[in-house]
């Protein structure tokens, strides 16, 4: 007990005192309560800040608040741009292998249309009659389909060459088996034939009257096995009967040369026998194969029977006469140059009334096959849209 104080006034003083003590931690906790506050307050607001701004220190530090990691605005741009183009690269990527897929669908979907569309070509052209390499040669109109050999050659066409200006759609074809070539409803070709003993004795009046403009005789021939040199027997009677009928004439010779010796004797045999007569129309070089057999020129190389042909040519031109080459599809595509022969008028063979092969000629042979009035025999028959012969 506190000196001079009675209970009484003890028992106060110690309630008092406990009064304070008291109040003092109440006082203590509020505060605490409110730092707590203060403490939560300031941490919502920094975070909302953070995430409004995406801003931190002017230092550019990483700050760890209750474990979140804050980033920059530059390290934030940063990995925006790079999610971005990843995104970007991704979407490319997905963008690209959708249209790889549709492209080869569509590749595949053409390429399908295609083949049945070429089926079905092929399959109409041998039901209308044509062979397989009639069939085929439409699908290729860049390249010369050619049979040789036993297989097909496809030979590139050389568009750098004088172009045949020949139409399919002028090409008229008569009953009797003849070709005319039309420039709307008039003709405008003239018809021509090639003869040898093989025709026996022709009526060349009759001839005349049947329409033939023209005619080839053949002068001689060498033989393609024995390689003797044969004048033909009706080179002379031809000759005579054909300029006497008012037919305008140029006669032929069939090769089998395999040496420059050879061609040059070919070459002034023809020289001397036609020394008697005005030919209106070309000398010929008469180049092909033999068919069904081993011919003498069938062996030499394309470069060798060019330089023969191209020899024949010369030596004929430098006699005061116009030289021609004979020739048909296998030999322009495969067994001659015709680029180095390119000067020289061609005289084409090819029996079919489609017209095919590219380049330049001036007469068309276009059947072995026909019919003429004053000939008992088949003979060849021909076509030139522009005279051959000098006016």
């Amino acid at each position: 007990m506190r000196k001079g104080m009675d209970e009484e006034q003890m028992r106060e003083y110690k309630w008092r005192r406990a009064r304070k003590r008291k109040n003092r931690l109440r006082l203590a906790a509020v505060m605490a309560c409110t730092l707590v506050v203060l403490v939560i307050i300031m941490y919502c607001g920094t975070a909302l800040y953070l995430k409004i701004t995406g801003e931190k220190d002017g230092d550019g530090a990483v700050e760890a608040l209750a474990g979140n990691v804050v980033y920059s605005q530059e390290e934030l741009d940063m990995m925006v741009a790079q999610a971005v183009t990843e995104a970007e690269s991704r979407a490319a990527m997905e963008a690209e292998s959708l249209i790889e897929s549709r492209l080869e669908e569509a590749v595949r979907a053409a390429e399908e249309q295609a083949q049945e569309g070429v089926l079905d070509s092929i399959r109409t052209s041998l039901s209308d009659g044509q062979t397989m390499l009639e069939a085929l040669r439409p699908l290729y109109p860049e390249e010369l389909l050619v049979a040789s050999g036993g297989q097909y050659h496809f030979v590139p066409i050389n568009r750098q060459l004088r172009q045949s200006q020949l139409v399919q759609e002028n090409v008229n074809l008569l009953e009797s088996g003849e070709i005319q070539y039309m420039s709307g409803e008039e003709v405008i070709s003239h018809k021509g034939i090639d003869v040898s003993k093989h025709q026996g004795d022709i009526d060349w009046a009759k001839v005349a009257q049947d329409g033939v403009e023209f005619a080839f005789i053949r002068v001689a021939y060498r033989g393609y096995g024995t390689g003797k040199l044969e004048e033909d027997s009706y080179f002379d009677r031809n000759m005579q009967g054909a300029q006497a009928a008012g037919i305008k004439t140029g006669v032929y010779f069939y090769s089998q040369a395999i040496t420059e010796e050879e061609v040059l004797e070919e070459a002034n045999l023809v020289l001397e026998k036609i020394a008697p007569y005005q030919l209106e129309c070309p000398v010929v070089f008469d180049v092909e194969l033999v068919s069904g057999a081993n011919g003498r020129m069938n062996n030499i190389t394309p470069e060798e029977r060019t330089n023969l042909t191209l020899l024949f040519c010369q030596t004929i031109e430098a006699a005061g006469y116009r030289p021609m080459i004979y020739h048909n599809t296998e030999m322009g595509a495969l067994k001659i140059d015709v680029a180095a022969l390119e000067n020289y008028d061609k005289w084409f063979a090819s029996y079919s009334e489609t017209l095919y092969y590219p380049y330049d000629y001036k007469v068309w042979q276009y059947t072995p096959h026909g019919k003429v009035a004053g000939i008992s025999k088949e003979v060849d028959l021909n076509i030139c849209i522009d005279p051959i012969w000098e006016e």
